[in-house]
């Protein structure tokens, strides 16, 4: 099944946006799935159990060092990549 999930992490930190850049880079090695990032969020598309793997390991590296992060996540059961509505 391909799914797509919008991504938001906000660390709860005042040095904030190196650990936002550093789990997108992760996220981004990943293979056999599609990230697109923009100002607000970070969008993922691919196969259900690749991303819900991904986010297994990288959404615990984060809170693991920064235990006062919060994530928001937004799952579509289908892949909206390239849909523009």
């Amino acid at each position: 099944m391909e799914i797509s999930i919008d991504i938001s992490l906000y660390p709860l930190k005042e040095d904030f946006v190196e650990p936002i850049l550093a789990f997108i880079d992760a996220i981004e090695k990943v293979e056999g799935i599609k990230v697109v990032r923009n100002s607000l969020s970070t969008q993922v598309f691919g196969d259900y159990h690749i991303i819900m793997k991904m986010l297994e390991s990288e959404v615990y590296n984060v809170l693991d060092v920064i235990p006062d992060s919060v994530f928001v996540l937004k799952i579509v059961g289908r892949s909206r990549y390239g849909i523009t509505d």
